[in-house]
């Protein structure tokens, strides 16, 4: 999701990386489904730089209780 997201901005790894303070690796991991490792602090500033959805974020949410 937050890649989709990302693309849909036209961003870059690096871009959302430096912005959210992160390495890019890390994003790239988060983007490929290890978001669940993630600190929440970090999952935030995503969700509000890439301004997604309430509904996506409440799947998100769903998704991380699995």
């Amino acid at each position: 999701m937050f890649k989709e997201y990302r693309l849909n901005k036209g961003l870059t790894l690096e871009q959302v990386a430096e912005a959210c303070n992160i390495s890019w690796r890390n994003l790239f991991r988060i983007e490929n489904g290890s978001y669940k490792s993630a600190k929440f602090e970090t999952i935030i500033k995503l969700i509000n730089l890439l301004e997604i959805s309430d509904k996506d974020v409440l799947k998100l949410i769903k998704d991380f209780q699995k």
